[in-house]
């Protein structure tokens, strides 16, 4: 694999953690990368599960939008230029009344509403520092920060009234919110990237995975009773398994293939569902439950065009939705299942650029 290839499919690991700086899919550029390939003169065909696209940003680095429950607001991370840290914004799902709803300090992630709508949840460092965190050296290659200032936070809908539900050394963040008010998130409390789950205030913590490897970026199903997430699990005395820990004490994660897996929500039944070797991340579910949405370089797997694609539970049916020949990522399906959310790089005024779109949802 080249150097562009090793980037991007890492840049978009980072992604499925979680951890992605949306600037960074233009980072992994070299000066005179090939150009991106034509749109096909036939998108609109070939997306037939699409209508109605449309742009809610239009400029600057913004992915992880999410839905509130009753499917009026969206919340997703935002940075006005590339050396700004990502602070998390609200905004209504026709793009208009946008509002920051942290503090500005130190860099956010992965936000989501509680099941109420009233509050949202999200990752941020400035309980360490206030000052943007520094990305690492280059001279380990090209690996990623598990930045340990990360600690999950709950406020009201408008940002007011932030409080701590973490407070453990190292990262804490990835949180999402199931119907029962459950908190699932990725912590490395334990030395190693795993899932957990707490209560909506922050108690009751229960560890879920154990498995070694970066486990993360999970979504409870509709009905609370299963979990979707991405992972990695390198064997024991391999090379990887070595480098993996090794850079983990570091507080450094060098990004690989990742897979979707399914469990129960008590932490039972672990089922994998794809093994095609590709960067596989953000399985979120369709609202019956019965399929996953997610992105994946599955047909470009040294190139940096992530599509969105449909799985079945059980691991059957898979079925690509977007065909844009850039980055399409980070779905999630309105409550209703009438529209969906994700980020892209279509339709860029800079080079660089991932903004949010809607669409509606057609069977």
């Amino acid at each position: 694999m080249n150097v562009r290839s090793t980037l991007v499919a890492a840049t978009v690991a980072f992604a499925a953690a979680g951890l992605l700086r949306p600037d960074t899919l233009l980072m992994a550029q070299p000066p005179h990368a090939p150009a991106m390939p034509p749109v096909p003169a036939n998108l609109g065909a070939l997306e037939g599960h699409l209508a109605d696209i449309r742009m809610l940003t239009d400029k600057g680095e913004n992915a992880e939008a999410y839905f509130s429950p009753d499917g009026t607001h969206l919340i997703f991370q935002s940075s006005p230029d590339p050396v700004s840290c990502d602070q998390m914004y609200v905004m209504k799902i026709d793009g208009t009344d946008r509002r920051r709803v942290s503090n500005g300090e130190g860099r956010t992630t992965c936000g989501f509403f509680t099941t109420d709508a009233r509050q949202i949840t999200y990752a941020s460092t400035h309980g360490k520092a206030a000052a943007c965190p520094e990305r690492p050296s280059m001279a380990q290659g090209y690996v990623w920060p598990i930045f340990d200032g990360y600690d999950i936070y709950k406020a009201n809908a408008d940002g007011s009234g932030a409080v701590a539900l973490t407070r453990t050394p190292g990262y804490d963040a990835e949180a999402t919110m199931g119907p029962h008010g459950r908190i699932v998130f990725t912590s490395v409390r334990d030395g190693d990237m795993e899932l957990y789950t707490m209560a909506g205030d922050g108690s009751d913590v229960k560890r879920l995975t154990n498995l070694p490897g970066p486990d993360g970026g999970a979504f409870y199903s509709p009905d609370g009773t299963q979990i979707a997430f991405r992972g990695r699990h390198p064997q024991a005395g391999t090379p990887e398994f070595t480098e993996y820990f090794a850079l983990l004490k570091q507080g450094l994660w060098r990004p690989t293939s990742t897979e979707l897996y399914i469990v129960n929500a008590d932490g039972s039944q672990l089922r994998q569902i794809t093994n095609n070797g590709a960067a596989n991340f953000a399985p979120f579910w369709t609202p019956d439950g019965k399929r996953l949405i997610f992105s994946s370089n599955l047909h470009n797997v040294k190139g940096r065009n992530f599509d969105l694609f449909l799985i079945d539970a059980n691991g059957s049916g898979l079925e690509q939705v977007t065909h844009h020949p850039d980055f399409d990522g980070f779905p999630m399906f309105s409550p209703d299942g009438k529209a969906l959310v994700f980020a892209s790089n279509r339709q860029q005024k800079t080079r660089g650029d991932t903004n949010i779109f809607t669409a509606r949802w057609k069977p």
